[in-house]
């Protein structure tokens, strides 16, 4: 995802284009509709489940749930998005041919340049067999890549991570919208990647 591109989804094409190439797992589902159905899936997220987007599109993330599901996972991406608040959580899935599979899982809001909640992102990792919950080596890594962030640097991740535009940013850090792009920039470039997903997995992983 284009770092400038963030600040120009304005309709659901427009964030649909900006999951397409990750290699990622993505969706993206829309709250203003019954059960916050999804309505955008990438090919990473169909081939980490098995799905087609002709089986995904339309119905809520928790298809993936089955007997072994953990509830309190589900429960915490639950209050996550009623809270309209970037969510972390490990939790056991089912792929389409029934094979169980750990992945950790990301729900993020996206807001419109008036601060109206319009989307939440949704990105899943399959893990390691072995991989230790908030302990495990991505949120170490995690935590060494915010280590080198200025300050100010981590409140403009912070912000980004909670779903704000340059707009709102810019409010809320009482800074002009061309210096939180300069710093937001600047956030890509240590954290090693241009997508503005990555960043927002990075700064949840790492417990911003």
């Amino acid at each position: 995802m284009d770092q400038d591109f963030y600040d120009d989804i304005d309709d659901a094409n427009a964030l649909k284009a900006s999951i397409v190439g990750s290699p990622i797992a993505s969706v993206i589902t829309n709250p203003r509709l019954l059960d916050n159905p999804i309505i955008a899936v990438n090919r990473a997220f169909c081939a980490l489940t098995g799905y087609g987007p002709e089986d995904i599109l339309g119905r809520n993330c928790r298809f993936l749930a089955g007997p072994a599901t953990e509830p309190w996972p589900t429960d915490r991406i639950r209050q996550g998005i009623r809270a309209r608040r970037a969510t972390l959580v490990e939790i056991l899935n089912y792929k389409r041919d029934f094979t169980l599979f750990r992945n950790a899982v990301l729900v993020a809001p996206v807001f419109s340049q008036d601060g109206a909640l319009e989307y939440f992102l949704g990105l899943q990792v399959e893990l390691d067999d072995d991989a230790i919950g908030p302990t495990s080596r991505r949120h170490q890594r995690a935590v060494e890549l915010v280590r080198d962030l200025s300050p100010r640097q981590r409140e403009v991740l912070q912000q980004i991570a909670a779903g704000q535009r340059s707009k709102q940013i810019a409010q809320n850090l009482d800074l002009s919208e061309k210096t939180v792009k300069m710093h937001r920039a600047l956030v890509l470039e240590k954290l090693g990647t241009h997508n503005i997903a990555d960043a927002i997995r990075i700064a949840v992983e790492a417990g911003l």
